[in-house]
Formats: structure tokens, C-alpha cells, sequence
């Protein structure tokens, strides 16, 4: 081989691994499934720029596309990754692509090599071949691990499996139940979100233990059937669907499909209890009991909550430090559990006294003389209006940080904006999602546009000062 023959053999391989990482990364933002990726996806120049067009170069100009790889393309995708707030990570089942990916790929340009087939290889058949090589493998794998989940399950023969869904406030929903049945027993909960089949499949594999008494699980969906493959794996005793609402709505198109997939989860065969929020559905059934509309005397402010609700008999009253009146519904599906479970009305009051605040949901951090709402994972109207509602609460300015609404309608945006109108002193908006909408509709005394997030910290520190209230409303990574 002369060496533009082997430079151009080298290329071929860095230029397909580029391709790669690029893919892989695109793909596990979007749960490992192509469809999502080419049609669901929120920046899709990033596939002309970052994947079609260097195809199409590099059968074009041939002998000449080194220079275009090397000074252009693999520059400006190493500036892309370091400006993602999101990267790949590299679990086993990345490493398994990419390991894939290089192996096919020198062998298919070793084998073109021998041929004589010149300075150009190929390029889109090792990825296509990865990916359904890759598509296989993991399939089997999966399998293999999810008939290893039902087998560790079905061994804990004295273990109570909480299921948990709904539109919005799955995690904090969880975190709660977990928190309060913990005065009593030894609970587990499923991680930060995972919500999917393969995360929870992973959890009860790699993290649940043996000596658990209670596990609550998070389950999600983006389609229908997602939710029912995550009860059919653990065929909860109790399930609960929180509130359900116009979240996803680009997935499921409407919010009947939407009501009917949180459903999903009372299909156990060993449930015993479903607790389900009124905007769900009002059909009876003798295992199912209604709740969302018990809470009484309800006060939400920027120390905490209080309110009554019925207990065991007995209205009792509760406080808890955690924010947002919005929270009582989850709240409330603690206690009910907590109740069903047997504990007493007093040891759940003083449980739910003793509750935290999730991260990254309604957290509140005094800092520097000012006071931040931490509401960066929460990404649904009711949730925000309240986090608005609670920073008006506030005799000093107020400063509010935020994408506006993800995977939901311009309606709901417009709704939100409306309300930031009528609070907030500085509004901060990132990202370039619903960026046109808000700078159209949004009416406030300063407001700043950023597309780039990396320039938050030092906006903030530019334009606030001791006594303000800043609103981290709702976080998008900049893939979205």
C-alpha cells in the first residue's frame, strides 16, 4: 500500500467510528429506537450537518475528503459534544456498538483493500450492519436479563411491589411513598427517573436487595404497551396512577390514548389495591379507590405546606417543608399507601412532617441573599404555574430561568407565559424550543434570550442581587 492509500484506509475507519458516536449518542437520548431518532427528533440539521452531508462529501470528492474530515468535521463534532449538557455515557451496551462498530469496519476495509477497491471504503454499510448486529445482541441480552429480573422477583416471596405512573410528579410521587412506608419498613425505590423497562430490568438485577420489604418502582412511557410491559414484569400488589394530563401529547396524540396507557399498570396478576387520581377516569371498580379531591384547608407557602385530609377515620392535619400545593397529590398517594399498609395515623403524620424535598423539585436553597426555587426537573404546567404562584409570594424581585414547556402545546405555553407576565421581574428563557413563542408573547420588564446555556451562571450573576427570587422552571437538555 502507498501511503495516501493507507492514510485514506485510516480515515475511512475514524471517519465511520465518527459517524458512530454520533449515531449512538443520538440514540440513547431517544431510548435506543432509530424511529424516534429520525422522526421525533428536536434539532434534526444536526443529521444534514452532522451525518447526511459528510456522506455525501465523502463519495464526492474522494481523494480530497481528508481535508474536509480532518479541518472541518471532526473539529466542529468534537465542539458539538463538549457543548452538549448531556453526552453519551458509556455503559456496556455503548461500548458493545462502538467495539462492533471498529470490528466490522476494519474488516469490511482489509477485505476492500485486498480487492484493490482504491481510496474510497465503505462507509454507511458497516453502520447499517452494526446497527442490526447491534439490534440482535442486545435483544437477546435483553431477554436474558429481564428473565433474570422475574427470577430474583419471584424468589423475594415476601416482597411488596408499589407501582407508580401518571403525567406528572412519577419521581416525586415515589420519593414520597418511599420516605414515609421507610418509618416502618425497609424500603427501596428505583433510582433518580428510570422509568423504562431496561432501567428497571437493570435496577432489580444490579440494585434491589435481597432484605427488601417494599420496592416502588417509576414507571413511564412514551408509547402504548410501555407501561404494560413494566407490569407484566412485576405484577404489583399496588399500583397508583397520579394525575394525567396533556404530557407527551406529541407521542400520544390525545389525552384519551394517554389515560388509557397509565391504565396499563392495574393489569397484575397479583394486585390488590389500585389508587387512582380523579382526571384519570371515574369508572369503579371494588379494587380501585379514587382520590385527588380529599385534600382540605390547604395552605401553600414558601415555608411549607399544610392541610387535612381523612385518615383511618380520622381527619387529621399534616405539615411538611416540602413546597408547592401541587405536591399534596402525591402526598396524598403516600399516605393512602402508608394507610393500606398498615401504619397508624400517627406514625403518618409524623412521617409526612419529616419529608424532604426531591431534587431539583421546588427545592428551595437560600444562597448569597437569595432565595432559589430549584424546579429544574419539573416540566408540567400545574407544577410551574405553582412554582410562579409561590415566587409571587415574595416582596422582592422577581427572576425566573426557563425552557417554557417541553413535548406539550403552544396553548400551555402561552398559558405559562401569561402567568410569567403577571410575577416576574427578569425572565431568562433557554434554549431555542419554544424560544420564537416567547419572545413574541413575553411581556416582562427585562427579558433575556439564550440559546446557548452555558452562559446562564454568568447572566445571573450579571442581573441578580441579594433579595431576589429566582425560578429554575423546568430544564431541556440542548439536544431538545
Amino acid at each position: 500500500m502507498e501511503l495516501t492509500e493507507i492514510a485514506a484506509f485510516f480515515t475511512n475507519i475514524l471517519f465511520v467510528m465518527t459517524l458512530g458516536w454520533y449515531l449512538i449518542t443520538n440514540l440513547q437520548w431517544y431510548d435506543y429506537r432509530i424511529e424516534r431518532v429520525v422522526l421525533r427528533h428536536h434539532k434534526t440539521w444536526w443529521h444534514y450537518v452532522y451525518f447526511i452531508v459528510p456522506l455525501f462529501v465523502y463519495y464526492a470528492i474522494a481523494e480530497y475528503f481528508w481535508i474536509y474530515f480532518y479541518f472541518a468535521l471532526f473539529p466542529s463534532l468534537i465542539l458539538w459534544h463538549r457543548k452538549l449538557d448531556k453526552k453519551v455515557v458509556l455503559t456496556w451496551r455503548v461500548k458493545r456498538f462502538l467495539i462492533l462498530l471498529f470490528s466490522i469496519t476494519l474488516f469490511v476495509d482489509i477485505l476492500l483493500t485486498l480487492k484493490g477497491a482504491g481510496s474510497t471504503y465503505s462507509v454507511f454499510f458497516p453502520i447499517l450492519l452494526t446497527y442490526i448486529g447491534s439490534w440482535g445482541i442486545e435483544k437477546f441480552l435483553f431477554q436474558l436479563y429481564k428473565r433474570q429480573a422475574k427470577n430474583k422477583i419471584s424468589s423475594m416471596q415476601d416482597l411488596t411491589i408499589v407501582c407508580v405512573t401518571g403525567s406528572y410528579g412519577k419521581t416525586s410521587m415515589k420519593n414520597f411513598i418511599a420516605q414515609v412506608l421507610s418509618q416502618k419498613y425497609n424500603v427501596y425505590a428505583t433510582p433518580r427517573s428510570v422509568n423504562t423497562l431496561g432501567g428497571i430490568i437493570r435496577d432489580v438485577n444490579e440494585s434491589l436487595p435481597a432484605y427488601t420489604q417494599v420496592y416502588i418502582c417509576e414507571a413511564g412511557a412514551r408509547e402504548v404497551g410501555d407501561i404494560y410491559a413494566i407490569a407484566q414484569l412485576l405484577n404489583p400488589q399496588i399500583v397508583v396512577v397520579g394525575k394525567v394530563g396533556p404530557q407527551h401529547l406529541e407521542y400520544f396524540k390525545t389525552l384519551e390514548r394517554i389515560q388509557r396507557t397509565k391504565l396499563e399498570i392495574i393489569h397484575s396478576k397479583r394486585l390488590k389495591k389500585a389508587f387512582i387520581h380523579t382526571s384519570v377516569t371515574d369508572v369503579p371498580h371494588e379494587k380501585v379507590t379514587f382520590f385527588g379531591e380529599d385534600i382540605h384547608n390547604l395552605a401553600a407557602t414558601l415555608e411549607g405546606i399544610d392541610f387535612d385530609l381523612n385518615v383511618n377515620g380520622e381527619d387529621r392535619h399534616f405539615h411538611t417543608s416540602v413546597l408547592g400545593g401541587f405536591q399534596t397529590i402525591n402526598i396524598n398517594a403516600a399516605i393512602l399507601i402508608a394507610s393500606e399498609m398498615g401504619m397508624s395515623s400517627d406514625e403518618i403524620v409524623l412521617a409526612v412532617e419529616k419529608l424532604k424535598s426531591v431534587e431539583h423539585r421546588l427545592e428551595r436553597i437560600d444562597a448569597g441573599g437569595k432565595i432559589i426555587l430549584d424546579d429544574g426537573y419539573n416540566g408540567n404546567i400545574d407544577g410551574m404555574l405553582e412554582g410562579i404562584r409561590l415566587c409571587s409570594l415574595h416582596g422582592g424581585r422577581k427572576v425566573i430561568v426557563t425552557p417554557g414547556l417541553v413535548e406539550s402545546t403552544e396553548e400551555l405555553n402561552s398559558e405559562l407565559i401569561r402567568a410569567i407576565n403577571s410575577v416576574f421581574d427578569i425572565a431568562i428563557i433557554t434554549g431555542a424550543l419554544n424560544a420564537a413563542q416567547f419572545d413574541k408573547e413575553l411581556n416582562v420588564p427585562q427579558k433575556i434570550m439564550l440559546t446557548d446555556k452555558s452562559q446562564m451562571v454568568k447572566t445571573l450573576g450579571e442581573v441578580t442581587r441579594a433579595g431576589d427570587i429566582i425560578l429554575f422552571a423546568n430544564d431541556a437538555p440542548n439536544f431538545i
